[in-house]
């Protein structure tokens, strides 16, 4: 089978699901919430319309801290689609027929991989809509500027993508390492919900320890766009890579992981 018929092959074994659109409403819901109650109270923080004497907060690059919603909570939505892609297969033993109609199985991995593209487009455009059409409106309805017109703007919109797409890839290579498809997801939100916000936070009151964790993957993707509410509250930010080191590191993880899950899993045998 060549690669063309392989891809849209995988295309439809995607997209016949229900799981990929439960994931993106899931995305779409839970981003949307989350930069809504965000947008309400750093729009009316930036406008001095909270009661009492809460702080105030700049104006200044506000939009694009609240449309980042989509990347710095919404990222583990992609990775969990990238990494079902593959232990799907394993779990409902539908890989055999799939290396049986095509042997070379490198060429099953590209399939995925050009369907994980898509995916993470598609992906990114939920999110980063959901973001925006939920915080935007807060902005506007608090006087303050959308910088929807940006340049800049829509240059992180680019960037958003991007990383979401990176993390499908990562995910199909966690999928690829990890063959059980529970002992992969509970990792994947393991580490995303706890271990890394943990040694993130950590970083932000040890002096140095910054230096390492700005490669962890959330703090790559983050850099790569530019802008994350996850480090809004860190004294003085942290160390951070420049965008496109961030989007080098975050590929970094997704090569690495895709080679060692065709070397040491994907040649293995399936039942």
């Amino acid at each position: 089978m060549s690669l063309a018929a392989a891809t849209r092959s995988e295309t439809t074994k995607q997209f016949s699901t229900a799981m990929w659109w439960i994931l993106a409403l899931v995305l779409a819901v839970y981003v949307a919430f989350t930069a809504a109650a965000l947008g309400y109270v750093f729009a009316a923080a930036a406008s001095g319309s909270l009661p009492g004497d809460a702080p105030s907060m700049p104006e200044e690059g506000l939009a694009g801290l609240l449309y980042s919603t989509a990347t710095s909570v919404g990222y583990v939505f992609p990775l969990l689609i990238g990494t079902m892609m593959v232990t799907s297969e394993f779990r409902h033993k539908t890989l055999t027929p799939t290396f049986l109609a095509t042997p070379k199985r490198g060429r099953v991995l590209w399939a995925k991989l050009l369907v994980g593209v898509l995916l993470g487009v598609l992906y990114g455009v939920i999110g980063t809509a959901a973001s925006v059409g939920a915080s935007a409106g807060f902005l506007a309805g608090f006087g303050l500027e959308t910088e929807l017109a940006s340049v800049d703007m829509w240059a992180q919109f680019g960037r958003m993508l991007l990383a979401y797409v990176l993390w499908v890839l990562i995910g199909i290579g966690v999928g690829a390492v990890v063959r059980n498809q529970v002992g992969a997801i509970v990792g994947v939100l393991v580490f995303t919900q706890f271990l890394e916000p943990v040694g993130r936070a950590a970083a932000s009151l040890v002096e140095g320890l910054s230096e390492v964790t700005q490669y962890l993957p959330g703090a790559a993707s983050d850099a790569l766009v530019g802008a994350s509410v996850l480090t809004m509250g860190m004294p003085g930010g942290g160390a951070a890579l420049e965008w496109w080191a961030g989007g080098l590191v975050l590929l970094g993880y997704a090569v690495v992981l895709l080679l060692l899950g065709h070397l040491v899993s994907w040649r293995r045998d399936v039942s």
